[in-house]
């Protein structure tokens, strides 16, 4: 049993492929069946005819040949079959002596030598002095031969009958009915498989329509399945529908319960580094500071905590290209001084939030033109070889990131220089958007001379 259900896990697992499958194999051993069962009837049904047949003739040859008083075997047979006059035919007949006092023998035209027959020790008679027997015939085609002792008249003067049939004949017409019946069972064998078919992959239908209604909710150009579905299918789409309701709930409720939490812890911290700078002093100054890094650590966290509850929403989608061009023409006139360029950007969209995706770009050009000295590139492009993802790439030419300090930096607050502004959160806000959505997020030694920051995400197709 278990080797049978590893065998069945290595079945593609298309349902439209396993139903024709199944029904094929269905349909085959059905059709070989029927096959089986009408020639096993046909070839019943054709050797008792040709038993019968044989019989007929038999009882006829009998009645047709009488013994002269001298003991000579008369009577001109004509069992009505024409196949006993055509020479070497397979069909014969012949009547020979069985007893003391009657000679001579007489045979059909057909028969042009003799014909042997088994002993009677070799095949006996039955209680009617019949027996039937299989035996070669002229030309070496299989016989099946009737053959009857009988008494001609009162003197008890017997003779031995014999009526043989071409069994290779009857063998030939069987073989020819299989072969028309195959070809017959075969050609609606192939239409009712193809019929089949047909009916299984319109049946299934409704199934491709769920299916693409479905992309186009996670492609985000639907908000919910549409459309009219078959009673079966019916059930799964409202129950979609309702999940995709409960889910957009569930984000909205986040978000809001985010908000709330952010609002709450507000005022409160505002009023403790309002508080400590106006204590003065080292206390005062050790509040604000604590108060300050409390603050940050909470915008911290209630970003993942954002992030998280709509990660896996399947309604997002953001294009990439308007709102880089846009995000870089911002910080170009915040920083006149250092050059930024933008290589035109592909077409691709994001399969997230928009304002998931604001932030990571601004962190990531805000920390290049912190550090660059004159020069910053951007990129925006699809992952050759990769379909569904794309590649953000942004290059300073400031002193980059040494290698041994690289996971350092994507450390909560943690700094290189502290000499330049910035809390030490820009880096880490990155790599925690980058894994919520599933990315990657790789710092390398640039071709300018500064930081390579690679993103890779997700997009829809």
């Amino acid at each position: 049993m278990t080797a049978w259900l590893s065998r069945l896990r290595l079945w593609p697992r298309s349902l439209t492929f396993r139903v024709i499958a199944f029904s094929t194999i269905w349909a085959i051993v059905t059709l070989v069946v029927i096959f089986t069962l009408i020639t096993t009837l046909y070839r019943q049904a054709s050797e008792r005819g040709f038993d019968s047949l044989l019989s007929a003739h038999l009882f006829n040859l009998i009645g047709s040949v009488g013994i002269s008083d001298n003991g000579a075997l008369t009577g001109s047979p004509d069992l009505g079959d024409l196949r006993f006059s055509e020479p070497n035919s397979g069909w014969y007949w012949s009547v020979e002596p069985a007893s003391e006092g009657v000679h001579g023998e007489i045979h059909s035209s057909s028969m042009t030598t003799s014909i042997l027959s088994p002993s009677v020790a070799e095949v006996p008679f039955n209680a009617n002095f019949q027996r039937s027997y299989a035996t070669e015939g002229i030309k070496g085609e299989e016989l099946e031969v009737f053959e009857s002792e009988f008494v001609l008249d009162a003197k008890n003067r017997a003779a031995r009958f014999r009526v043989m049939g071409n069994h290779s004949e009857l063998e030939r017409e069987i073989a020819s009915f299989q072969r028309r019946l195959l070809t017959y069972l075969s050609l609606f064998g192939v239409g009712m498989i193809a019929i089949n078919a047909i009916a299984i992959l319109l049946g299934l239908q409704p199934l491709r329509r769920v299916r693409n209604a479905l992309a186009m909710v996670r492609e985000g150009t639907a908000q919910r399945l549409d459309g009219r579905f078959p009673a079966e299918i019916e059930p799964l789409a409202s129950e979609t529908n309702a999940l995709i309701e409960n889910n957009k709930r569930i984000v909205e409720r986040s978000r809001t319960q985010v908000g709330n939490l952010a609002h709450s812890l507000k005022t409160p911290l505002a009023v403790l580094i309002n508080e400590g700078r106006a204590l003065g002093g080292a206390t005062g100054q050790l509040i604000a500071e604590q108060a300050a890094s409390m603050q940050k650590q909470v915008d911290h966290y209630l970003q993942r905590a954002r992030v998280a509850a709509q990660r896996d929403s399947v309604v997002f989608r953001t294009p990439v290209k308007p709102l880089a061009e846009r995000m870089v023409r911002v910080l170009q006139k915040l920083n006149p001084q250092t050059k930024l360029t933008l290589s035109p950007p592909a077409e691709i969209v994001f399969a997230g939030e928009r304002e998931d995706l604001e932030e990571l770009l601004g962190n990531l050009l805000d920390n290049a033109m912190k550090w660059a000295k004159s020069a910053v590139a951007v990129s925006v492009a699809a992952v050759a070889g990769s379909p569904g993802l794309f590649e953000i790439v942004i290059e300073d030419d400031g002193p980059g990131i040494p290698e041994d300090s690289a996971r350092e930096v994507l450390k909560r607050g943690k700094r290189l220089d502290e000499t330049k502004p910035g809390t030490g959160l820009g880096l880490a806000i990155v790599a925690d958007l980058v894994n919520e959505y599933g990315g990657a997020l790789a710092l390398e030694r640039s071709g300018m001379g500064g930081l390579r920051a690679v993103v890779r995400l997700r997009s829809l197709q």
